[in-house]
């Protein structure tokens, strides 16, 4: 067999677009993750044009780590030169140093509890063998929460705020864009509170909780449901709109053809309108996730429920000489979760529509 037999260079042909056929199925999921520079990468492993491909990498990857290593350069070199009255801000030594004490101590108050729990169960242990089972108890650990305790906290608060928010807002949404005069009774409302600040609700949230909640054993707490309601309050109306926006705007013909065909008010909205809005109701929904999760810092905060809010406050009034360099360590963990979640609303639409855009 030659070395240009036209048999084998069919195959090798045929490998390589099926290579290039899974590299560009993965691209999807790369833009998803926000590793969009990954593509590139294995397009120029495979041999496609690898000098054209590493421009693409170091415009997708390069010039970000530069701009985050100028980034750091800067704070580390002026962040010394500021000088408050906790002492000068830290730099990013100063705040690595303190994540890993945050990390390290959660791995010893886990260790507590750990033991905590071997020592009750030795003392039920020995209760049953010696024949007073009346006298086995079963206590919780008490100690104080970790960080990465409060992180989980708020971040189990926001998705609560936030699926009851979306539970309100997209049949809401749906029912104005269907509907001109549910459209023009509810568009004052939204008008009217939609631009009402977190710190304005949740006073009022507070009291309503206080008096309707009156259960001292229920599921949740007093503090998790003002928190969470806060959310729900703020957080529905950028997919209310958006809701009400792709239902309104879906091709007046597939409207027609419900019509002719006598479809059910359920089945064309699952079939119909549903479909057809989903990209704009997916952009309300990160929208309204991203909101919820800054509202929730702020009513952490001000109302000292856990969470990270409440850690950055603990913290400013702390006052320590490590305080700020931990107040910093949550906006950076703030940030990272923020994107995580928009991430995930992301990757979600990509499962649910055909296209990111209408």
């Amino acid at each position: 067999m030659s070395a240009l037999d036209p048999a084998q260079f069919a195959d090798r042909a045929a490998r390589r677009a099926r290579l290039f056929t899974r590299i560009n199925k993965l691209d999807g999921w790369f833009q998803v993750l926000g590793l969009s520079f990954v593509t590139p990468l294995l397009r120029a492993l495979a041999g496609d044009n690898p000098a054209a491909q590493m421009k693409h990498i170091w415009r997708l990857l390069g010039v970000p780590l530069l701009a985050i290593a100028l980034f750091l350069m800067l704070w580390a070199t002026l962040a010394p030169r500021v000088v408050t009255s906790l002492g000068a801000i830290p730099g990013p030594a100063q705040v690595w140093e303190q994540a890993q004490v945050l990390h390290a101590d959660h791995v010893a108050e886990r260790s507590k509890a750990a033991e905590f729990q071997l020592r009750q169960d030795e003392r039920n242990a020995e209760l049953v063998a010696a024949g007073q089972a009346d006298r086995v108890r079963e206590r919780s650990y008490t100690g104080s929460p970790t960080y990465y305790a409060q992180i989980w906290t708020s971040v189990q608060t926001v998705f609560f705020g936030f699926l009851i928010a979306t539970a309100i807002a997209v049949p809401l949404g749906i029912l104005a864009g269907l509907s001109p005069t549910a459209n023009a009774a509810l568009n004052p409302l939204i008008q009217i509170f939609k631009p009402v600040s977190p710190l304005a609700w949740l006073p009022i949230v507070t009291m309503v909780v206080s008096a309707v909640y009156v259960t001292q054993d229920g599921v949740f707490s007093k503090s998790f449901l003002t928190s969470a309601i806060t959310v729900t309050l703020c957080s529905l109306w950028p997919t209310l709109i958006n809701t009400s926006l792709g239902v309104a705007s879906i091709d007046r013909d597939l409207i027609s053809v419900s019509r002719v065909l006598q479809l059910n008010t359920w089945t064309k909205i699952t079939r119909l309108v549903l479909p057809s809005a989903l990209p704009l109701i997916f952009t309300g929904l990160r929208l309204s996730l991203g909101v919820g999760w800054m509202v929730l810092i702020a009513a952490e905060m001000l109302a000292q429920n856990p969470g990270l809010g409440k850690f950055i406050w603990d913290e400013f009034q702390n006052g320590s000489s490590s305080s700020l360099a931990r107040i910093m360590v949550a906006v950076f963990t703030i940030g990272i979760i923020g994107f995580i979640l928009d991430r995930l609303m992301f990757a979600l639409q990509s499962l649910f529509t055909f296209s990111n855009n209408r």
